[in-house]
């Protein structure tokens, strides 16, 4: 891989792991307007700097990502339904990998989706608006007096609504899919307000991520006769980096934004870039990633 190709690449992946538009629609795109070949350590490369955008997730939600053990089994149940049907679909899904006309048409679909969504769901943005960080409690200190005590507020959510989001979150296994929208809207149907849901998408990233990541590791030295090589490791450390640092600034961004607006503005920018694309592709631009 050359430099330009890493840099671009952990741009786009910091930039979409996190915003409803599929950031693996958006690595495919990528990867095919730069022309870049369908190489073992390209598909690796893509997978792993997903490390980089997670990592975000935990430093900026620290205080709430390391919270109780009952979060983090209920975390655990909305993963199964991924880790079930990535495992057995793999090879599948592989296969879906290179076709920019599969995240074209997941693209609009997914884009008149979101704009529904908005509108069925209007309560749960309205809700997020004025859904503070943080609430008080009442603690009892060492005296055994009965004090206010501010603190950040957890998602409340139960195992049965954890496991749904966790099934919805599979549906973005088709390329062009966003795995966050999925997992926003699988949320709002389970009452949480569009905000929490958001942040709960996140959180289910980091064990999503770490497994998809593990299983393409795992593939490529099965399959690889090379290994991973120095220059190998320099890219993939650089491309975590890059992700690491843009995917910080994208949460920030999106947080702020779908508290105000919802979710219709990333239906209509999936809806404009998948027509584009099929016009592209139409008018005889080879969009196709090179085998």
């Amino acid at each position: 891989m050359t430099t330009a190709e890493v840099v671009i690449l952990a741009i786009v992946e910091g930039l979409t792991e996190f915003l409803p538009v599929s950031s693996t629609g958006h690595m495919i795109l990528t990867e095919a307007a730069l022309r870049m070949q369908n190489a073992p350590f390209n598909k690796l490369f893509i997978v792993n700097i997903q490390f980089g955008a997670i990592l975000a997730v935990v430093v900026l939600y620290r205080k709430r990502f390391f919270q109780s053990l009952d979060f983090y089994f209920k975390l655990f149940v909305a993963f199964i339904p991924a880790a079930v049907f990535g495992f057995l679909l793999h090879k599948h899904i592989e296969k879906l990998l290179s076709s920019v006309y599969t995240v074209a048409i997941s693209f609009i679909v997914g884009g008149v989706v979101l704009i529904f969504i908005d509108r069925i769901f209007h309560q749960q943005i309205e809700d997020a608006a004025t859904d503070s960080d943080t609430e008080e409690i009442d603690e009892v200190d060492e005296f055994g007096i009965e004090r206010k005590k501010e603190v950040l507020k957890r998602i409340n959510i139960n195992f049965v609504q954890a496991f749904i989001i966790g099934c919805c979150q599979c549906i973005a296994m088709i390329p062009g899919v966003s795995r966050s929208a999925a997992a926003i809207v699988g949320g709002m149907s389970q009452k949480l307000n569009i905000k929490r849901a958001a942040e709960f998408s996140f959180f289910l990233a980091v064990p999503t991520i770490f497994g998809a990541a593990a299983l393409e590791l795992k593939q490529f030295f099965d399959h690889s006769q090379f290994g991973i090589t120095g220059d190998n490791i320099s890219d993939l450390i650089w491309g975590n980096l890059i992700s690491f640092v843009v995917g910080m600034l994208a949460i920030r961004f999106f947080i702020g934004l779908i508290t105000r607006y919802g979710l219709k503005f990333f239906g209509y920018y999936r809806i404009i870039v998948g027509v584009i694309i099929l016009i592209l592709m139409a008018t005889g631009h080879k969009l196709e990633i090179p085998d």
